[in-house]
């Protein structure tokens, strides 16, 4: 037999490299985000080291913030690269080429420079950047729906997306602020809005998650517009804020915490749900000796999770610890797995396809660390 693949078999592949699609994402996305910078350069940019490195500078902490909320059920490494990939290269510089046309064709005409440039702000570039934006989440809904298991994975996948969006356009507006200006629209981005892209993004994360979900014969456009309109409607509210001064800004702001407040509440339910399926799905799977009743209680809680891991590192070492790592993970997907067959999404066959390498995994991992 061929050794076991851990990476693959979480994956869900034959192999664990990232597939030919995910590739071609990144690459393309790469190739726009060069050709935004040289517009960007071409246009007058100055500063541009400058700016990048103040676009970067609250990157890490927020990446960080997302990446702690996906500890459960850890999204694919490759799938969350390609998303942010998307919002920093395509999303950006189809918005960028979109929001321009609009400009120059439509507002410009119709309203002038200045009273054009706001309308652009405030109706055209919320429903253009969030379309765009979200087009990577429908890409995740038709071609790995089995990675949306339900609302976190959303707004994992939607914050991803509009952190590379956010990185990059952050560059543009740093690139091109007037003298004497930086450090104020640095303080606006970087620090009292930095999750404003996020936020927008999530709520049409969570419209692709939920329609990732829907049983056969049921319509997947509708959550998926919803949470698009929800998306829009919060970026709209908070650019057209500018018009209202500081009470304009007030009440986007608290808008904005509103839906974050919302989000935290969605995401607590969420875990309780998977923390629920693992607790309903995982005993049966005692009599094959891959779970006991102390494995239902440590996968249950993520404290206890990595209270063992920790436990096994210092007594067993890196490779037993890696491998109760993989069990973690296997036993979680095994649980996701018993959902969509539930509800209708995975047939027998593919279901037991599936779960048998889940469940090998799971034996080789507890000889491992047990």
């Amino acid at each position: 037999m061929p050794p076991l693949d851990p990476r693959a078999i979480l994956a869900g592949r034959p192999t664990a490299r990232p597939s030919a699609g995910t590739v071609v994402t990144i690459a393309v996305s790469s190739l726009c985000l060069v050709v935004a910078l040289t517009i960007m350069l071409h246009d007058g940019a100055t500063g541009v080291p400058a700016a990048v490195v103040l676009a970067l500078v609250p990157l890490p902490l927020l990446l960080a913030g997302i990446l702690a909320l996906d500890r459960l059920e850890p999204e694919p490494p490759d799938a969350l690269v390609a998303a942010f990939g998307w919002g920093a290269g395509v999303a950006v510089l189809l918005a960028m080429l979109l929001n321009t046309a609009g400009l120059d064709l439509v507002w410009a005409p119709m309203l002038g420079s200045e009273l054009g440039t706001y309308a652009m702000a405030a109706i055209t570039a919320p429903v253009v950047e969030e379309v765009l934006k979200g087009a990577v989440l429908v890409g995740l809904l038709w071609f790995r729906r089995s990675e949306l298991n339900g609302p976190t994975d959303g707004i994992i996948y939607g914050s991803m997306v509009a952190l590379g969006f956010a990185v990059v356009e952050n560059i543009s507006y740093y690139a091109f602020a007037p003298p004497g200006t930086l450090a104020l629209t640095f303080t606006v981005r970087g620090i009292v809005s930095p999750l404003l892209h996020p936020l927008c993004t999530s709520l049409t994360g969570i419209g692709v998650a939920a329609a990732a979900l829907r049983g056969p014969g049921r319509s997947r456009a509708l959550p998926v517009l919803a949470g698009l309109a929800g998306a829009v409607a919060l970026h709209a509210a908070w650019n057209a804020s500018s018009a209202l001064g500081l009470a304009g800004l007030g009440a986007a702001y608290l808008a904005g915490v509103g839906v974050l407040v919302a989000l935290a509440v969605v995401l607590h339910r969420d875990r309780q749900r998977i923390v629920a399926l693992i607790q309903t799905h995982l005993p049966q799977y005692q009599e094959v000796g891959v779970v006991t009743p102390a494995d239902v209680w440590m996968l249950s809680s993520l404290h206890r999770r990595q209270r063992a891991r920790e436990r096994t590192r210092a007594t067993r070492g890196r490779g037993p610890a890696r491998a109760l790592a993989d069990y973690q993970q296997a036993a979680t997907e095994l649980a996701m797995l018993h959902r969509r067959h539930g509800l209708g999404l995975v047939p027998d066959d593919a279901f037991v396809a599936r779960r048998d390498p889940l469940l090998l995994l799971m034996h080789h991992a507890r000889a491992a660390f047990a």
